[in-house]
């Protein structure tokens, strides 16, 4: 180890002997689309997410929904915080299992860049309106803008990541051409993506079950129902005392979520032993992902997962909101075909080489909740 800054090599060599041998390590990626000179003292990974977060599809998350618009209120989860609760989450994880951060975390700050405005809303509008083109799906369309849509960089397009972080963003194929070779699809991809994809759902769970209760739209004893809700209430009832309903609902979720969190980190680490995968290679080689909950806990996190959908998602104030933003996009969609003057002159000048439809959507795709709204008020105009 040299006395001056730590170099890239050193941090390579660090991780061979820090992770677990079935980590990936940052030496050994499979490289870029377009090679690339390597950093001084910066790591393949940790480069990949600085890439992320430096784009203009990440800072577009601050304005996406994620259960509420933005204008419901200043304390509700968007699509930026709920990315950097699950970021964190990624890291936990992968620090306990000893797999590689940087990767994980990388994975976890992208996944939700091809999300639409509104969430799932306005993604269902869209693919049903491309059905005839390949249809729509946030994943491909977060591959699509980091190896494409995002300029920044005068020898390629997109942003050049590496081929692990690209095969955690992937996790299945669609029908609509990519215009770079895509990553294999694989029975299952690196432990840091089977990590992020689940610390994404732990993330959301969480931080729903808590924006559900702060909106009303959730109702303390109606939870009662939800196992791990109503474990965590009893646990915590003679630890607690008599304290505010907020610091109460803040303790009860960070009960359940350490609960979750330390459950999966329990049983994939015991998974992993059981598949004997000594190696990245042999994890990919697995008939099974190894990154699970327990048989004890599976259950009650798919409890969770299906109150939250039936009382929460499809709560009529929801529906709501979802009816506007399908009405919404798909105004604008159709204007936008009827009448390309209404585009800026870079979408239209993408009509020859990437499609009509599929130019479109990338437009619409990368609008804000507000960008959006303001763009339909236009036609009213």
């Amino acid at each position: 180890m040299s006395a001056g800054l730590q170099t890239r090599l050193e941090v390579e060599q660090d991780e061979r002997g820090r992770l677990a041998p079935y980590a990936e390590k940052s030496g050994d990626s499979r490289g870029r689309l377009h090679p690339e000179p390597e950093h001084p003292y910066r790591t393949r990974f940790a480069r990949d997410r600085d890439r992320i977060v430096h784009s203009r599809a990440f800072r577009r998350l601050e304005y996406k929904t994620q259960v509420f618009v933005y204008h419901e209120g200043d304390h509700y989860r968007n699509r930026l915080t709920h990315t950097i609760e699950g970021a964190q989450i990624a890291r936990t994880l992968a620090r306990t299992l000893r797999l590689n951060e940087d990767l994980a975390e990388a994975v976890v700050l992208a996944h939700d860049l091809g999300h639409t405005p509104f969430g799932h809303a306005g993604e269902h509008v869209l693919d049903e309106l491309l059905a005839g083109e390949g249809g729509f799906d946030h994943n491909r369309q977060t591959l699509r803008i980091v190896d494409w849509l995002e300029e920044r960089y005068p020898g390629f397009r997109g942003l050049n990541l590496t081929h692990e972080t690209r095969e955690g963003i992937l996790k299945h194929g669609s029908d609509w051409p990519h215009p770079v070779p895509m990553p294999a699809l694989l029975a299952c991809p690196s432990l840091e993506a089977q990590v992020a994809d689940h610390a994404d759902e732990i993330a959301y769970l969480s931080h729903d079950l808590d924006d559900g209760l702060r909106s009303g739209l959730l109702g303390w004893e109606q939870l009662q129902a939800v196992r791990l809700w109503a474990d965590a209430r009893a646990a915590l009832a003679p630890v607690i005392g008599d304290v505010s309903e907020r610091v109460q609902r803040a303790q009860l979720i960070r009960a359940l979520l350490d609960r979750l969190v330390t459950d999966l980190a329990t049983e994939t680490f015991r998974a992993i032993a059981e598949a004997r995968a000594g190696s990245p290679d042999q994890v990919r080689a697995c008939q099974a992902p190894l990154v699970r909950f327990s048989r004890e806990i599976a259950p009650l996190q798919r409890e969770l997962k299906e109150f939250l959908y039936d009382h929460l998602y499809h709560h009529e104030r929801v529906l709501e909101a979802t009816r506007r933003a399908e009405q919404t996009l798909g105004d604008l969609y159709r204007h936008y075909r009827a009448r390309r003057d209404a585009l800026p002159p870079h979408v239209v000048a993408r009509f020859g080489e990437e499609g009509e439809a599929r130019a479109i959507a990338d437009y619409i795709a990368g609008m804000t909740d507000r960008f959006a709204l303001a763009e339909h008020e236009k036609l009213r105009a």
